[in-house]
């Protein structure tokens, strides 16, 4: 009777077959090649992610980490567990501006959505083209729209349409990458439409806007919904509603509410932390 299929004690558990055999120098030189592969693996991509996590400045040194290995759509910079997507360029103004936004984005709502009052002071951060601005100046005939971007590139082409359209209640600020530059206590509700994941430093940003907020200020973002796959938005310019939270609650901003009245977007709403950092 032919003896049962036996397997050898060792590790790779490579069939019992005679030593110097074929078969079994096949196996070890198999086997071999998976442990290369398996080193290569944890040495290139494994490892940089747990140990070439390093703090960066400014601001809070435990704040930020940065890796070497990163999503093509990211700059490398993590922050509350989630990588900082690339800005996008002035080049991109015409996506902002393009037609099928008023069905995919229903601008009209997100707006009326905000409740702003004829005498509201309003930022809109990461303003580009003014697609936004524009439609917020038309709420706050006596008030005002500050359009804030970090590239002049953008505040160009948003001063000539204002020129254009012969809007005389905005005004256009050059931001940084780490403040808004708009003036202590002046703003009655912060507007940021696709804008804050984009952020090269939110935890810097999210201060410099809560010092500039009124007593009772708010914080609004639209973002793409990051829970619905059916969004075709690349992944990293999309974010879920427990992320936003989590990030803005942590910085001390409370939550009012989120409103899913917009077909692919969260608006989600934050009141003015009652402290704010002074850096």
């Amino acid at each position: 009777m032919a003896k049962p299929f036996q397997r050898s004690p060792d590790p790779m558990n490579l069939p019992t077959v005679p030593d110097g055999s074929p078969l079994r120098k096949l196996a070890i030189l198999r086997s071999s090649r998976w442990a290369i592969a398996l080193g290569l693996f944890l040495a290139l991509v494994v490892l940089p992610w747990v140990w070439l996590e390093v703090p960066i400045a400014p601001g809070d040194p435990a704040a930020y980490v940065t890796r070497p290995i990163h999503h093509p759509d990211g700059i490398g910079r993590f922050y509350q567990g989630r990588e900082i997507a690339q800005v996008m360029g002035h080049r991109g103004a015409g996506w902002l501006e393009r037609p099928s936004r008023l069905w995919q984005e229903q601008p009209q709502v997100l707006v009326q959505q905000l409740g702003l009052q004829p005498t509201d002071q309003v930022a809109d951060i990461g303003a580009g083209t003014g697609y936004l601005t524009f439609r917020l100046a038309a709420q706050v005939p006596q008030g005002q729209v500050w359009a804030v971007d970090v590239q002049p590139e953008m505040l160009e082409i948003l001063g000539a349409l204002q020129q254009e359209l012969g809007i005389d209640n905005v005004r256009s600020i050059l931001g940084t990458d780490q403040d808004p530059r708009l003036p202590a206590a002046s703003v009655d509700l912060v507007l940021l439409v696709d804008a804050y994941h984009e952020f090269a430093y939110p935890q810097e940003m999210m201060a410099a806007i809560a010092i500039a907020l009124k007593p009772g200020g708010r914080v609004v973002l639209a973002e793409y919904r990051a829970e619905d796959p059916f969004v075709p938005i690349k992944g990293l310019h999309k974010m879920s509603e427990v992320q936003v939270k989590k990030e803005l609650e942590f910085l001390g901003f409370h939550w009012l509410k989120t409103d899913e009245s917009l077909p692919q977007q969260h608006l989600i709403f934050f009141e003015k932390p009652f402290f704010e950092n002074p850096a």
